[in-house]
């Protein structure tokens, strides 16, 4: 049986972890027949937003581990703990979290820089040649985790695609159901909802892209 790490970053689309994706992609590689494992860094999340008002509260402070248990139904590991030899492959759902709580695009754009835990963590999958499947905003973080000129989509927002070409990444723009495949890096990318309008369209692409992991791995 495959197994499959599963990295998460808090929960709730503006501060963590984008719900729907990775439930759909833990659903994904279970009814594939593989096995999933959830990770997350022990690290301050940038900060807490209200979901019911959208705003920040300024007061609050959350623990992105402890908040990605959440989804995990609290059987989840701090990226420190991996052990690459057990793990097939990644897979690396978006929300507001990947980008700024994996790393910081969220405040640096095309100068950010990937979270040090986080880049030990899915440097451990890029170096061993195994596939990393990224979703949403997460694909963000590939032209600062493999060589000049891996290929990869965040869909078609124009910003993100000029800041993911300027970190010497090269970007494919991409429909909601499409994935992009860099079969040299063995890297998949999907929009899921930076383009998705609801579940089902965001599931489309996921399932597409859990697919092509587990052909990979």
């Amino acid at each position: 049986m495959k197994k499959i790490a599963v990295l998460l970053s808090g929960c709730g689309v503006y501060d963590g972890t984008e719900l729907h994706e990775s439930v759909l992609a833990l659903l994904e590689i279970a009814r594939a027949g593989a096995s999933y494992q959830c990770f997350a860094p022990d690290i301050t999340q940038l900060h807490v937003v209200n979901h019911l008002t959208g705003q920040v509260e300024e007061a609050e402070t959350r623990n992105v581990l402890v908040e990605s248990a959440r989804i995990a139904r609290g059987e989840i590991k701090a990226v420190d703990e991996l052990n690459i030899a057990e793990f097939d492959a990644l897979v690396i759902p978006g929300g507001f979290g990947a980008a700024k709580n994996l790393c910081d695009f969220a405040v640096s754009g095309a100068e950010h820089d990937v979270e040090p835990s986080v880049k030990r963590f899915i440097s451990q999958f890029a170096n061993s040649h195994k596939p990393v499947g990224f979703i949403c905003i997460s694909p963000v973080m590939i032209p600062k985790l493999y060589p000049l000129g891996v290929s990869g989509t965040i869909g078609s927002d124009q910003g993100t695609a000029v800041a993911f070409e300027q970190q010497g990444g090269k970007h494919q723009s991409a429909l909601v159901n499409e994935i992009i495949v860099d079969e040299q890096h063995k890297v998949v990318s999907t929009p899921a909802y930076m383009l998705a309008t609801d579940i089902v369209e965001a599931h489309s692409g996921i399932s597409k892209l859990v697919e092509k992991v587990l052909q990979m791995a």
